[in-house]
């Protein structure tokens, strides 16, 4: 099987925009539960909805890899597991690297879900000295000293970065310097990288500052309802209620067995 050292996933040179490569793995996700329930067809609209997007969007998407259903069957599942399995380069082996084995890097060490889209966990990588030789997830993991070999043996081009913050940009540096070109950043700071490199990070407190953003304006909103509520039952309370001066026209106009007169005539 070939590594990722040597062949790369052509979606750029192909001219597939960023937001359809960063859904691609939407689909997939998607179309694989469908192809483990033995699924042969899935039309646009229902693997929009299983993907979380717009039909229209998700046919935009699959257009730029040649891919269009057949009018009244849809899109057949199997082959489009293979079209964006090989379009995000899962078609082969990438090893990768995981470099700070503290409470979230041995997380990720044991997820079992590498292996099956296509990774290869080669290595686990920690600058403690205490970590050395430590089984983690059933690999020894090795001191930071051996990171540029393990690279090299490995021929890693993909590195996961879950260290401190305070330690990041140096293991990054390292790691581009021995050829990773790739670095998914788990550690709360941003990374400088020179060009040709790429960096995708995962912050888990911004994503939970923008839940308690959406939550935030949800309860602002229901407030809002409720007090719009309560004021519409204030104004119908006080339609149902006839004015004081209106009671008081009304009595003034009674004869003097309490009845209002009637009309006199000309």
């Amino acid at each position: 099987m070939a590594t990722g050292r040597t062949h790369r996933p052509a979606t750029r040179s192909r001219g597939i925009p960023e937001a359809t490569v960063a859904r691609l793995p939407l689909y997939l996700r998607a179309l694989t539960a469908l192809s483990e329930r033995s699924v042969p067809t899935v039309s646009s609209e229902e693997l929009a909805t299983a993907a979380g997007v717009n039909s229209a969007k998700l046919r935009k998407d699959f257009s730029y890899l040649g891919s269009y259903g057949t009018r009244g069957v849809g899109y057949d599942v199997e082959y489009l597991v293979y079209q964006i399995s090989r379009e995000l380069g899962l078609t082969q082996d990438w090893p990768v690297v995981i470099v700070g084995i503290g409470n979230l890097g041995a997380a990720l060490a044991n997820y079992g879900g590498f292996a099956s889209r296509g990774f290869r966990v080669a290595a686990l990588i920690d600058a403690d000295p205490a970590m050395a030789g430590k089984p983690v997830a059933g690999m020894p993991v090795q001191h930071t000293d051996e990171l540029e070999k393990i690279i090299s043996d490995n021929g890693v081009s993909i590195g996961v970065i879950a260290t401190p913050a305070g330690a990041a940009q140096q293991v990054c540096e390292r790691l581009v310097a021995a050829g990773v070109t790739s670095i998914l950043n788990f550690a709360p700071t941003v990374l400088s990288v020179p060009d040709g490199v790429d960096v995708r990070k995962v912050d888990l407190s911004i994503e939970l500052q923008i839940l308690a953003f959406h939550e935030q304006r949800k309860a602002g909103e229901e407030a809002a309802t409720e007090a719009a509520l309560a004021a519409a039952a204030e104004r119908d309370t006080a339609a149902e209620s006839p004015a004081d001066g209106a009671v008081d026209g009304a009595a003034s106009r009674k004869g003097p067995d309490g009845d209002v007169p009637a009309v006199m005539p000309a």
